[in-house]
């Protein structure tokens, strides 16, 4: 059972032991420089990094280690003045050492070091003072005592924590304010460039890229821990979270784009596209537009590099061209029964890859030369166009990509559950 304060009610200590711990109490406030001291001695040797790891000086630890010591004791003898939480300083703590960076196993360390030494001087204080008087009742309510100690100690915690969470969301806050700054093509302005790179962890200079995931869907995970994936490589990047996508920049340093999209591809497990190389965080507006773009010429979950997927790239932005584009290719052949549309469609694309080849069209169709030189007569007669002819075979190559592009986007909307 613990009072309102968070402290363990006093039911199980009897009246002797209440006035000892009261006198026993109002005897070490007495020396509480002195038990300062001792504390700061003991914290300094056991936590020989404390000072590094944020705190600035051994006197502004002594004057915490003090204050903390002081409501420790007169939490124990029922002498906190009222109206003050007794609680108050260790939440402060908490908060401080927080703020300060110092890891909470490291704060914790310190505070149990603390209800040593006060019950240290509890037990010195009856046999120095009183002669030891107050032993047989110190005994009895020990484990009353440690319990308020550990009553004060989970408070800091609490406090640690709820600090901890608000610098985090605060540093959230900060990192996205700037991160929209970029995309908005403020990272122009060199100051605006600078403090982004510090808010970031990114350099303001040097071969960058930027990665976008999609997220198709609220509950998607395009990508799983890109940032620590990206780590085990040695290379640095920088991931943010937003409503429609993540958006990732990644310093290249020596490396070269293919290098860090192999060492990302493992987290890929949506759509995800990456820019062209950029040299400066300027330029981050621009190449957040091609790889949100890169991302969208993908039907299926992968990666796809914009600068190898630029004809697909033209299509994705211009619905209403693909669709007159596929028209003005193809015609009257996209009106054939399925069956006989996708067969002539197949052979069309074999031949283009096989370089306008009817024999190396037909090893890649397992079928018979003559059957490919059939198909390509009737594909030449249904639309009035030619393999032959360039202009004619890039229209046929980017009708192919906008015909596959649409029947894997139809899927991909259709989802697995259809």
């Amino acid at each position: 059972m613990t009072t309102a304060a968070g402290h363990p009610a006093e039911g199980e200590v009897s009246s002797p032991a209440r006035t000892a711990l009261r006198v026993l109490a109002t005897a070490m406030l007495e020396d509480l420089d002195a038990l300062a001291d001792r504390l700061t001695l003991l914290v300094m040797r056991a936590e020989p990094g404390y000072a590094e790891l944020g705190v600035s000086a051994p006197d502004a630890l002594r004057e915490n280690l003090r204050g903390n010591l002081e409501r420790g004791i007169q939490s124990l003898g029922k002498l906190v003045p009222p109206g003050v939480d007794p609680n108050d300083t260790s939440r402060e703590t908490g908060r401080k050492r927080a703020r300060e960076g110092v890891p909470l196993e490291a704060v914790l360390h310190a505070y149990r070091l603390g209800g040593q030494v006060i019950w240290e001087g509890l037990l010195s204080t009856s046999r120095d003072r009183f002669r030891g008087r107050y032993d047989r009742e110190l005994l009895a309510v020990s484990g009353w005592v440690w319990r308020v100690i550990d009553a004060s100690s989970a408070a800091l915690v609490d406090a640690y924590r709820l600090e901890e969470s608000r610098l985090r969301s605060q540093e959230l806050s900060k990192r996205h304010a700037f991160l929209n700054a970029l995309l908005d093509g403020r990272g122009k302005d060199t100051t605006v460039a600078q403090e982004a790179a510090t808010v970031l962890g990114l350099p303001t200079c040097g071969p960058m890229l930027c990665v976008v995931a999609l997220l198709d869907t609220p509950t998607d995970e395009p990508l799983r821990s890109p940032r620590d994936t990206l780590a085990a490589h040695g290379l640095v990047s920088s991931w943010h979270v937003r409503s429609s996508d993540i958006v990732g920049l990644i310093a290249l340093a020596d490396r070269t784009p293919a290098d860090v999209l192999a060492a990302l591809r493992p987290a890929v497990m949506g759509r995800v596209g990456a820019s062209p190389v950029i040299t400066t965080l300027g330029q981050v507006g621009d190449a957040y537009t091609l790889a949100r773009t890169a991302a969208r010429t993908l039907g299926a979950p992968g990666m796809a590099f914009l600068d190898d997927h630029l004809p697909e790239a033209l299509l994705v932005d211009s619905p209403e061209l693909t669709e007159r584009l596929t028209q003005v290719a193809f015609g009257e052949l996209l009106r054939l029964p399925e069956a006989e549309r996708e067969t002539l469609l197949a052979t069309l694309g074999a031949v283009i890859d096989s370089g306008g080849s009817p024999t190396r069209a037909a090893q890649r169709l397992y079928c018979h030369r003559n059957t490919v030189i059939y198909r390509l007569q009737r594909i030449e007669s249904i639309t009035g166009r030619s393999v032959s002819h360039p202009r004619d075979r890039l229209l046929f190559t980017l009708g192919l990509l906008a015909v596959h592009r649409r029947t894997t986007s139809d899927a991909l909307s259709e989802g697995p559950g259809h």
